[in-house]
């Protein structure tokens, strides 16, 4: 992982580092945090397994691959659910 010393956060990113602190711990902040991991792992480097017209897989978020496509309206479910609540 990248150094993260010469970093400045933006304001949204301490505001979700300061949300993501004041979750209470226990097994729902351990799964929420796991899952954000990955998340963030996969959306910034999906590898998608699709081969492409090129032959070659799938390696950038910028194309509209299957697999994008679907963890794309996945997050959309999901908020939606949320502003449901």
């Amino acid at each position: 992982m990248e150094s993260l010393k010469n970093h400045v956060l933006s304001d949204w990113e301490w505001r979700l580092i300061a949300r993501l602190r004041e979750v209470p711990e226990g097994p729902l902040r351990s799964r929420l945090l796991e899952l954000l991991d990955e998340l963030v792992l996969f959306v910034r480097e999906p590898r998608c397994p699709q081969v492409q017209g090129d032959g070659v897989p799938c390696a950038g978020i910028g194309v509209d691959c299957d697999e994008c496509l679907h963890v794309s309206e996945l997050l959309a479910t999901l908020r939606a659910r949320l502003q449901e609540l």
